[in-house]
């Protein structure tokens, strides 16, 4: 029986053909890794419009049910490939290679002081007072300083703050957009960004990345074709490709963003691992740059910034406020006595060096033809080869106590993802780290018939 001869004859709405699939998979009729017919194949099997079947794919792969790959066509979802890695969520596993967190030996014990500083100095009292999005003049100047590098710093003026990083992505598209409007996005990226449109309203419009990343030609006929209200992207260390806009490319994207009078929300959350001037030093009007603590100090003071121009200070803050998302008065005491203590320096200076240790470790176990990375970042991008799927690779990984993430949790079109996976290197430990890259190597040797019967 051939794969199109499995699927239920069903017609009519798209839903209803998704939910007829959706059982097809459930009896274990469609199994694991079936392959489906491509979409105009599908449209004339069951007689209906090629972007019904379109929809009806679509509705498949929100729900998490079938994955694309380019090149490939589209799969049934591994079953034992965790769900949640789709969406991005963690994945419980002794060997965590999914989510970035970087803590060093050490570091909680000089944080822990920083509340006995606090006290000691009186500013403890004022932090349980309300604060607002824009916090006080002396705060703005000392987040100011701490953000320069490479001969810019941004305007205190223009800094509000927010409780994490995800709320300042919020904030800044929630300012640009209203809902139904349309911010171009790289066509691979940080996954939040995606839950953060849709429920903004906001439609976000993927585009392609070369080796130097977003390509200035592809926002400049994006935003043509039909005006955009802004762009994310992520312009140093990009997540999930690890990749680093050269000087040219950043002036090149500048001088589309300054030519086409079109504001950019550049997230730089990992920045600090390579601290070359941002986008915002070339187009600082132009330009909402976004950070947070939670990767150069710790998980857990998450303070999210955002720098942008003066004259969009107010806009700002009221998109802070009517989201809910400013920070709160004990953590962003916590930040600043951090950034004037001068422990997030040390801190950055220590994490720079122990990126490049952990990628030293990668480029021992795997060949750097199937790398994308930079030699200053906590994650790398894995291409596979043709003889495994991403996420039936993740499965295998998984049952082996890993949990990497997919490629298609970070598509924003998730019908064209890639043949790869990211692993992010801060968590384990770097004996544990190698051990774990070791076994993914010998996993990929292996390949999907024989990693069954290890």
């Amino acid at each position: 029986m051939s794969d199109a001869d499995v699927l239920s004859p069903v017609r009519g709405d798209y839903r209803a053909l998704a939910d007829a699939i959706a059982a097809d998979i459930a009896s274990g009729r469609l199994p694991a890794g079936t392959r489906l017919p491509a979409q105009r194949e599908f449209a004339y099997q069951h007689r209906i419009a090629a972007s019904t079947a379109s929809r009806v794919y679509a509705e498949l792969t929100r729900r998490g049910l079938i994955a694309g790959e380019v090149g490939r066509g589209s799969y049934v979802r591994t079953g034992e490939a965790p769900a949640s890695g789709a969406l991005g969520e963690p994945v419980q596993a002794p060997v965590d290679l999914q989510l970035n967190f970087p803590i060093l030996p050490g570091q909680d014990a000089e944080l822990a002081q920083v509340l006995s500083r606090l006290m000691r100095s009186g500013a403890l009292a004022s932090a349980f007072r309300p604060t607002s999005a824009a916090a006080t003049r002396e705060a703005r100047g000392i987040t100011a300083d701490f953000l320069a590098r490479a001969g810019w710093r941004p305007d205190p003026a223009g800094l509000v703050f927010t409780a994490n990083g995800r709320q300042a992505i919020a904030a800044a598209f929630a300012a640009l957009a209203p809902p139904g409007e349309r911010i171009a996005v790289e066509a691979l990226t940080y996954p939040a960004v995606k839950w953060i449109a849709a429920r903004l309203g906001i439609t976000l419009v993927p585009l392609p990345l070369d080796v130097h990343g977003l390509r200035p030609d592809a926002l400049l006929k994006a935003h043509r074709a039909a005006p955009l209200r802004g762009v994310y992207l992520q312009p140093q260390l990009h997540n999930p490709l690890g990749l680093s806009m050269d000087a040219r490319r950043r002036a090149e994207i500048a001088a589309v963003l300054k030519g086409e009078e079109l504001m950019a929300v550049e997230d730089v959350i990992y920045g600090f691992l390579a601290e070359e001037e941002p986008l915002a030093a070339l187009a600082p009007a132009h330009t909402l740059l976004v950070d947070s603590l939670s990767k150069r100090v710790a998980p857990g003071l998450t303070i999210g910034l955002v720098a942008g121009p003066a004259a969009w200070a107010e806009r700002m803050v009221a998109a802070v406020r009517a989201g809910a998302w400013a920070a709160t008065g004990l953590p962003l005491a916590a930040a600043l006595q951090i950034m004037t203590d001068g422990i997030a320096g040390r801190l950055t200076t220590a994490k720079q060096a122990d990126a490049r240790e952990r990628q030293a470790i990668l480029r021992e176990v795997f060949d750097g033809a199937m790398l994308k990375t930079d030699p200053r970042s906590y994650h790398a991008w894995l291409e596979l080869p043709d003889s495994w799927r991403a996420d039936a690779f993740a499965a295998a990984a998984a049952r082996r106590g890993i949990a990497i993430t997919p490629a298609s949790a970070f598509c924003v079109a998730p019908s064209h993802a890639p043949n790869a996976v990211r692993l992010a290197l801060s968590p384990p430990s770097h004996a544990v780290l190698k051990e774990a890259l070791l076994t993914l190597h010998r996993l990929i040797a292996a390949g999907p018939m024989e990693s069954e019967v290890e």
